[in-house]
């Protein structure tokens, strides 16, 4: 399950390690807090006439498009952007998003980003969400989820937002379809450059790392709870 702050987040960030997810048959979705239609939509805003409400729609139908070219569900809980604000009530949407869904693994924002107020809020819901939906760590009255592997996806300026890659994501063999996810993102049309050579960068690292020479493609992100394992 990926959240993000505003409807795009996911496809530059994570949209290859969700196709990587459900080409091995596995079920992702994607929920945005917001549409981003007042921060995130400059070349919407340039059509004459253009208005909020019709902006929105054009953000969801580019998102749907690109959740579903990775073979994810796509949701938006339209909660305003510049500034998302996330009240009681929104918070407990969120955790019960991931209650419902169950997700054995949550991936979201980092934690700070000193260029776009909106990620760091939505950090601090999800890890919250995250909590309230797997009880809190005591028995509670309402149904709870195992707590899910939590993950932060790199953001734009990755040494200016406290981020430290810690995994790697090969995906060389869905690179396609997260090309082609990030082509539905026409409001943001400019990031399709940036985040594939980002892609070629973090493949470089990744190879690196493991040694394994057919890596050409990756995704990095930071693990926030500790990996529990039998042995090393």
């Amino acid at each position: 399950m990926v959240i993000g702050a505003h409807s795009a987040d996911f496809v530059w960030r994570a949209g290859g390690a969700v196709a990587v997810t459900t080409a091995a048959g596995g079920e992702a979705r994607v929920l945005a807090l917001s549409y981003g239609e007042r921060g995130e939509s400059g070349e919407l805003w340039k059509e004459p006439g253009q208005t909020v409400e019709h902006v929105k729609e054009v953000r969801h139908e580019e998102a749907e498009r690109a959740a579903a070219a990775i073979g994810a569900g796509f949701e938006c809980l339209d909660l305003g952007d510049y500034p998302l604000e996330v009240d009681a009530e929104a918070l407990v949407r969120i955790a019960d998003k991931v209650r419902e869904f169950g997700p054995d693994v949550l991936v979201t924002h980092t934690d700070r980003d000193p260029f776009n107020p909106d990620h760091a809020t939505a950090f601090f819901a999800v890890e919250r969400a995250r909590a309230l939906a797997a009880g809190a760590g005591v028995p509670s009255a309402f149904d709870t989820v195992t707590p899910p592997e939590f993950f932060l996806f790199e953001p734009h300026q990755p040494e200016l937002c406290n981020f430290t890659p810690t995994t790697f994501v090969d995906i060389t063999p869905v690179i396609e379809q997260k090309q082609a996810a990030m082509a539905e993102m026409k409001a943001q049309s400019y990031l399709q450059t940036y985040y594939g050579q980002r892609a070629e960068q973090r493949g470089n690292h990744a190879r690196r790392s493991s040694g394994r020479s057919e890596i050409r493609y990756a995704e990095a992100f930071q693990r926030v709870i500790p990996q529990v394992v039998g042995a090393l």
